[in-house]
Parts: C-alpha cells; structure tokens; sequence
C-alpha cells in the first residue's frame, strides 16, 4: 500500500476529503517522528510502539578497499507491533 492509497483508505472510512485526510496523516507522522526525536517512545495501544534504540560504535570494513573505517555511534527507529496487530497478521 502506498501513501496516497492510504490517504484515500482514510478518507473513505472516514468520510472526508482527501485533502483532510492527507493532513491527518502528515499530523500523525510528524507527530511519531517528533516524538522519536526527543527520544520518547510512543505507544498505541493494541497496534504497536514505536522507540528509538542506540547503535554503538563499532569497527567496519571497507568491502572495496578492505580497509579498517569507525562507524559513529548511532541512533534508530524500532517498532514493536502490539498483540491485536500481531493476531491479525497471523
């Protein structure tokens, strides 16, 4: 499924515009990400949560060149999806 036949989904489980439902969902969205920013973690309940998990710095190797590099210490995106998400994947 693609954004924009997300966008229509809501619109028409919703009952309103495609123009509304764009803006719900770009509300949602920066919503999750500002919370991931500031480093909280967002539960919704029977669907799943998102948080942010820490990458430590680590020793690589160049696959070209073979050479030693240090890969910074990073941050990421996890989600857990919930039971009832779980359920109807199953």
């Amino acid at each position: 499924m693609t954004k924009d036949q997300l966008v229509e989904k809501i619109a028409g489980d919703a009952g309103i515009t495609k123009k509304e439902a764009q803006s719900a969902l770009k509300s949602i969205t920066s919503g999750i990400s500002g919370a991931l920013a500031k480093g909280d973690s967002l539960s919704l309940v029977g669907f799943g949560t998102f948080s942010v998990s820490q990458r430590a710095a680590r020793t690589g190797r160049n696959p070209q060149t073979g050479a030693t590099i240090q890969i910074a210490a990073s941050k990421g995106a996890k989600f857990k999806a919930g039971k009832t998400l779980k359920e109807a994947v199953n």
